[in-house]
């Protein structure tokens, strides 16, 4: 799996997740679960939806070189 999912993105997703779990927890719902989708990608840092969709918030990968 290619990586498809940014630095910046990830942080987002990794708050996002903890928000969501958060509020599931407090409003005693299962839907919480949905957070730990959130969770996954920022971690894996690879997202079926963006992969179905041609998407990358990554940036150019490969050497850089100085200027």
């Amino acid at each position: 799996m290619k990586c498809n999912v940014g630095k910046t993105d990830r942080v987002v997703r990794v708050v996002a997740g903890l928000a969501v779990i958060g509020a599931g927890i407090y409003f005693g719902s299962w839907w919480g679960a949905i957070g730990l989708v959130f969770l996954f990608t920022a971690f894996a840092g690879w997202c079926p939806a963006y992969f179905l969709l041609g998407a990358s918030t990554c940036g150019q990968q490969g050497p850089k070189t100085a200027r």
